[in-house]
Parts: C-alpha cells; sequence; structure tokens
C-alpha cells in the first residue's frame, strides 16, 4: 500500500495544489492530511485521486470542523496515528505528537504544524512530519511524503520540490 502525505497546505479559495504534489499523488491508494487545509475543497479535489483521512490543525475554522483533532487509521494490518501537533505536552511538535497516542496503540504517527519535514524512528513507532507543498516557511523546499506499507514493515520518504 502506498500513502500520500499532506499537511500545512494552507490554500484559501481559488488557490491549488502545486502540478508536482497531483503527479506524485496520482498512483497512491490512499491520502493523509495532517491539518491546516484551510479550503474544504482541497480535500474533495485529493479524494478525486484516492480515498483521504484528515484532521484538523489549528488553522482550519468552522468549515473543517467536522474533522477530529487526531484519528488512528488501519492501513495493512498497522495503526496510523493522525494529528496536526500543535496542542498536548511537550515542547516540540513531534514530542507533543509522540505523547498524543498512548504507548501500544500506533505504529506510526503522522503530523504538521512545523511546515518542516522530520522522520524519526522513537521507541517502535515511526514519526512523520512530509512538511509542506506550499508553505515551506523556513526549509529550503516545499515537500510532502510517501509511506510504503507491506509485508516486510514500513518505509517512509520526503519528495522535495
Amino acid at each position: 500500500m502506498i500513502i500520500g502525505v499532506l499537511s500545512d497546505t494552507h490554500l484559501r479559495v481559488g488557490q491549488t495544489l502545486p502540478t508536482r504534489v497531483w503527479e506524485e499523488l496520482a498512483e497512491v491508494d490512499l491520502i493523509l492530511h495532517a491539518g491546516d487545509i484551510l479550503n474544504p475543497g482541497v480535500l474533495t479535489d485529493l479524494a478525486s485521486l484516492a480515498p483521504v483521512e484528515a484532521v484538523q490543525g489549528n488553522c482550519d475554522g468552522w468549515e473543517l470542523d467536522q474533522l477530529p483533532e487526531q484519528k488512528i487509521v488501519l492501513c495493512e494490518g498497522k495503526r496510523l496515528g493522525l494529528i496536526h501537533g500543535d496542542y498536548g505536552q511537550g515542547k516540540t511538535t513531534p514530542e507533543r505528537a509522540f505523547r498524543a497516542f498512548p504507548k501500544g496503540t500506533v505504529d506510526v504517527i503522522v503530523f504538521g504544524h512545523s511546515h518542516s519535514p522530520y522522520i524519526e524512528w522513537r521507541e517502535g513507532i515511526l514519526l512523520f512530519n512530509p512538511g509542506s507543498p506550499t508553505a515551506k516557511r523556513r526549509e529550503l523546499k516545499y515537500s510532502i511524503g510517501l509511506l510504503k506499507i507491506d509485508n516486510t514493515g514500513i518505509q517512509a520518504k520526503h519528495l522535495y520540490f
């Protein structure tokens, strides 16, 4: 299973994701969005490529208040925790994301908020932030992520553009 991972798109009505994002996500089986979507139409557009699972971020308004703040998505027998990462205990975004899910409940934690690509295995859990495809802030490049889950385990990578 190939999963496209996005966060912090921050797109307003009339704006769209870069062409590179559409190209990279054209063949994925599932798309995860870790919040700060802003425009619900982004999720509708992404759903034309693959099923979408999303959570709300701290910049998402009432249009997206039906989205949970966090959730667990089951994929190929693995439990993927999805959270934005802006609240909770911890001084850093990865720390807050890690502490949001009780031990033993997830195999992967996908988060956003910082706009910074991040990948780390911690206590047997993959922490993964795809960065942002539209608001790179202090980063040199825009980015999204891909997760591959198969019988050999979980692999993650960032795609920069």
